[in-house]
């Protein structure tokens, strides 16, 4: 199950988001799993990102595995992703393209991190660039993430 949080006002269709959520679990492999989307500002984020990270300034994407399984339905938990939606705003323009596409490349690189993918060297980032790549394409979207 996919649960969806606005806290701040958007035009981001739930049903894309949902859609990026599990088309990244299903390349990945991942039978079924729950997940936490959180669409926030850039206040809220750096607030986490102090707290969390130690890094005390607005980012786009921060992922928070969670790994337990839920009591009720017997899923895994996965955790949360976090996207910062005027930062998602600049990283489209900075990219050429709409916010729709960042949001979702944002919901898959969150839910990689969330399944264990990192990019910290650069076997670990050729590892993640791939099966965000997979995705990206599955969505029909040509977008550089890095650039």
């Amino acid at each position: 199950m996919i649960h969806l949080q606005n806290q701040v006002e958007n035009d981001i269709p739930a049903g894309t988001i949902r859609q990026a959520v599990e088309r990244t679990l299903a390349a990945s492999g991942m039978p079924a799993g729950d997940v936490t989307v959180v669409l926030t500002g850039d206040e809220q984020i750096q607030s986490l990102n102090r707290e969390y990270l130690g890094n005390d300034h607005p980012t786009d994407v921060l992922a928070f595995p969670a790994g337990d399984d839920d009591p009720e339905t017997g899923r895994a938990y996965l955790g949360d992703v976090i996207i910062s939606l005027p930062h998602a705003a600049e990283g489209a323009r900075g990219r050429g393209h709409d916010i729709l596409a960042e949001v979702q490349l944002l919901v898959i690189h969150g839910v990689l991190h969330l399944l264990g993918h990192d990019h910290a060297d650069e076997m670990d980032k050729a590892r993640m660039d791939k099966a965000q790549a997979a995705v990206l394409a599955e969505l029909g979207l040509q977008i550089d993430p890095w650039g």
